[in-house]
C-alpha cells in the first residue's frame, strides 16, 4: 500500500541504504548524508579495503533472497537506488545489463516486502533518450545503445511496480564529475593533463554537467521533500546553467597546469574516430576515441533542471571549486600511482 499519508521526508537520524555505493555517485552520496545526520549503509557487490566498514554491505542486486534478507535485516527507512551496469560495451543484447533489468524488479520487490522503507529513489539515466533530444514527457523515450534501452526498462519497471508501493521518483543524472570519477573519464584527465586532448571544431556545444558533490546534494533533497512534491516524478539532475564543453576542459586544464588545448577541425577528427572505429572492431576497446564518442562531443545536450531547482534550491558547489577539488584529487592519484611503479 502506497504510503501517501507520509508528507513530509525521512529526517536525520534516518536509516538508509544506498545502493551502488562504491561508484561515484553512490560514495558522495554516502558522504552527503552522513554529513546530514544518517546512518547511512553502502550496498555493492564489492568494496575497497579503503572503503570498506562496518556500514558496508556486501551483496550483489541480483540476488533475490539475499537482498531480501539484507533489507529485513537492515530495516531502512530510505532507500537509494544507484547500483547498476553502467558502461556502454555492450553490442549483443540486453542480457549483459540484467543489473538494470532483474536487479531494479529484485529491488523494488524487496522495498514492497520491508514495512520499514518510506521512500526509495530510483536512479535512471540520460541515455534513456538520443543525447541532443529534448523528451516531450517522462515516458518519451528514444536510446540509441543497449545500456540506454536497459535504463528504458529500469523506468518501466519502476513505474510497473509502483515503486514497490512507497513514496518514489525516478531521476536521471546527466554527466557526473568530480573526485572518484570512473577510468573512462580519468582517462580524459589524463589526455588534458598530458597535453593530447584536443577540441573538435570551434562551437560553444553547451552540456549539462553535473558536480558530484552537487548531485548528492539533490539525492538528499529528494529524501527530505514533501512526499507530493516527488512521488511518481522524474527529476534530471544537473548543474542548474549548462557549461561549454571548451569552457569545461579548460578549467580542468588550467586547474592542473596543463597545455592550452588545441583545436582540431572537425574532417580530422571525423578520420581520427574512424580510425578508432577500425581498432575497436579489432579488440582494441582502450583506444579513447572513436564515432560515439565524437558525437557525444559534437551534440549539444541541456536537460530541464527548473524541477529539480524547485526542490534543491541553491547548490552548495561552485564550477570552480568542483574543478579545484577534481583536479587535487587526480593529481594525487596519479602521484601514487607513480611512487607504487617505482
Amino acid at each position: 500500500m502506497i504510503m501517501t499519508s507520509l508528507n513530509n521526508g525521512i529526517p536525520p537520524a534516518g536509516r538508509i541504504l544506498v545502493t551502488g555505493s562504491e561508484g561515484l555517485i553512490g560514495g558522495w552520496v554516502c558522504k552527503t548524508l552522513r554529513e546530514q545526520g544518517y546512518l547511512v549503509f553502502g550496498l555493492d557487490s564489492n568494496f575497497t579495503p579503503e572503503t570498506a566498514s562496518s556500514q558496508s554491505i556486501r551483496c550483489d542486486i541480483l540476488d533475490r533472497t539475499e537482498l531480501l534478507n539484507v533489507f529485513r535485516d537492515l530495516s531502512p527507512v530510505g532507500v537509494v537506488h544507484l547500483a547498476a551496469r553502467t558502461d556502454l560495451n555492450e553490442t549483443r543484447d540486453l542480457t549483459g545489463y540484467r543489473a538494470n533489468t532483474d536487479g531494479v524488479s529484485n529491488v523494488l520487490a524487496a522495498v514492497s516486502e520491508t514495512s520499514s522503507v518510506e521512500r526509495v529513489i530510483v536512479t535512471s539515466s540520460q541515455l534513456v533518450c538520443r543525447l541532443g533530444l529534448v523528451p516531450r514527457d517522462p515516458q518519451d523515450f528514444c536510446p540509441t545503445t543497449l545500456y540506454g534501452q536497459s535504463k528504458v526498462l529500469t523506468e518501466q519497471i519502476t513505474r510497473e511496480m509502483d515503486g514497490g508501493g512507497r513514496i518514489w521518483c525516478l531521476t536521471r543524472p546527466t554527466t557526473v564529475w568530480g573526485p572518484g570519477m570512473s577510468p573512462h573519464y580519468q582517462s580524459m584527465l589524463r589526455l588534458i593533463r598530458r597535453g593530447f586532448y584536443f577540441h573538435c571544431g570551434r562551437s560553444k556545444l553547451l552540456k549539462s554537467y553535473a558536480y558530484a558533490g552537487n548531485i548528492a546534494f539533490q539525492y538528499w533533497k529528494l529524501l527530505t521533500a514533501p512526499s507530493d512534491q516527488i512521488h511518481r516524478r522524474l527529476f534530471y539532475l544537473a548543474d542548474y546553467e549548462p557549461l561549454s564543453l571548451r569552457e569545461y576542459t579548460k578549467g580542468l586544464a588550467k586547474a592542473m597546469n596543463a597545455p592550452s588545448i588545441r583545436t582540431l577541425p572537425i574532417p580530422f577528427a571525423r578520420g581520427l574516430a574512424w580510425v578508432g572505429d577500425a581498432l575497436n572492431l579489432f579488440g582494441l576497446s582502450s583506444f579513447p576515441f572513436n564515432s560515439f564518442r565524437l558525437g557525444n562531443i559534437l551534440n549539444e545536450y541541456r536537460c530541464d533542471t527548473d524541477p529539480i531547482r524547485e526542490i534543491s534550491g541553491d547548490l552548495p558547489f561552485s564550477f570552480a571549486d568542483g574543478v579545484e577539488a577534481t583536479a587535487e584529487w587526480f593529481l594525487k592519484k596519479e602521484e601514487l600511482e607513480r611512487e607504487k611503479s617505482v
